[in-house]
């Protein structure tokens, strides 16, 4: 197993075999990352990698594509079924880079966007002045309520029909309750706007129905397949049929040249898996593992921002506990429980150092964690939040962590094959 790796450049090899171990010996709490199938595993290190495929299936500028266009086509294929979408679009190298097409797609240079704050659980492509979004068009943002940090939906109203934005951003990046997308359609219906959601959190538990679809209510849906989706590292666009000739050209070659195929393969591969009905369990697992972890955290004495969660993710809000959010991202790490720190609504913190710290269920439940596996984790955590500059109370933390983590091995083939 990466024998040729290992002889031809042992200094990446040796960081290789480190980050395996990084991975099945800890816990991976960021509600953003997963672990892959073996089987996606294998298909982004295939030859799929050696071709150029630019263009589309039956529309290419490289010869000998035949076998790519049949890969996207079944991809394509299967996206469509997953999501009930009358078009699928699985280029994109990233989510950012899915928005950015939507965004080139629908509007010009200066016009508004209506999107969530950063800061009260958006996402940088919602319109952060430092990333494009901010940067190409006028945004106005609507956030939480501070009462109970839920999105308030009369403010979106209010401001839509303030400003008239020529789209709607709807979906985010830290927000644990369900998205009510019929009131966000309806808010844009009524001013001739675009709605675009961005579900690269929840898009698995779309597909297996432990969330409403945006799709029926939505023009542009965007996604990473790589969350709860549990695909590879990469972006898809779904939208409905009669906007998919300007919304492909925005792909190609309008902000990207050839697609990663070896990727878009994995994507078909993982498109398949979600297909089945013990995908289907998984996702329901996942949720029923946030809110045992969610109810474990409350009854330490653990404050979760909206009070607990609908979906993958929490959010610990660490006001009035003295303990910052970089603070306790850097204690958990060193307790090999991994997260990231986060901002909560109206946080008076600076984004570098927060007051919160946002949890994820995906990747445990992948490795077969259940309810008892996350009060457990909930104690592990709460253990690490009271002492979190105690190295010797870390130590014992890590050494119950690796002990959880033996109990559910990730690709112990693999790591066995490292040594």
């Amino acid at each position: 197993m990466l024998e040729h790796v290992r002889q031809t450049d042992p200094d990446v090899y040796a960081l290789i075999k480190a980050e395996h171990h990084r991975q099945a010996d800890g816990l991976e709490l960021i509600a953003s990352e997963n672990f892959v199938s073996e089987a996606v595993l294998e298909t982004v290190g295939t030859v799929l990698t050696n071709k150029y495929a630019e263009g589309y299936p039956g529309k290419r500028y490289y010869g000998g594509c035949r076998y790519y266009d049949d890969i996207e086509r079944l991809g394509i294929a299967r996206a469509k079924k997953l999501f009930g979408a009358e078009h699928a679009n699985l280029q994109p190298h990233s989510g950012a880079s899915a928005n950015f097409a939507v965004y080139t797609a629908v509007m010009k240079p200066g016009e508004t966007v209506l999107a969530m704050r950063l800061d009260h659980g958006g996402h940088l492509t919602h319109g952060s002045p430092v990333n494009f979004s901010g940067r190409m068009y006028n945004v106005v943002a609507y956030g939480v309520r501070e009462s109970d940090q839920r999105i308030d939906y009369d403010e979106v109203e209010r401001l839509a029909h303030q400003h008239k934005p020529r789209m709607i951003v709807a979906g985010a990046s830290a927000y644990p309750r369900t998205l009510d997308f019929p009131r966000f359609a309806s808010i844009a219906k009524a001013v001739g706007a675009v709605l675009f959601v961005d579900m690269a959190h929840i898009a698995g538990l779309v597909a297996a129905g432990e969330h409403p679809s945006p799709v029926p209510h939505a023009d542009y849906v965007t996604t990473t397949t790589h969350k709860t989706l549990r695909g590879p590292r990469g972006g898809m666009i779904l939208c409905r049929e009669s906007l998919a000739k300007t919304l492909d050209s925005r792909v190609f070659p309008g902000a990207q040249g050839g697609p990663l195929m070896h990727v878009v393969a994995a994507k078909a591969v993982c498109l398949q898996e979600a297909l089945t009905p013990a995908f289907a369990e998984y996702q329901r697992q996942i949720v029923k593992n946030a809110r045992a972890l969610a109810q474990g955290l409350l009854a330490q004495g653990v404050k979760l921002t909206t009070g607990g969660t609908d979906n993958h993710l929490m959010l610990i809000d660490l006001r009035g506990t003295g303990v910052t959010g970089n603070v306790l991202e850097d204690a958990l790490g060193e307790a090999d429980i991994t997260v990231n720190k986060n901002m909560v609504p109206y946080d008076p913190e600076k984004p570098a150092t927060t007051s919160g710290v946002r949890v994820g269920t995906p990747a445990v439940t992948t490795r077969g964690m259940g309810e008892a596996e996350m009060s457990a984790i909930a104690d592990l955590i709460a253990r690490v939040l009271r002492a979190p500059t105690d190295a010797a109370s870390l130590a014992a933390v890590r050494a119950d962590v690796r002990a959880l983590a033996a109990r559910f091995p990730l690709y112990a083939r693999l790591v066995a094959a490292l040594g």
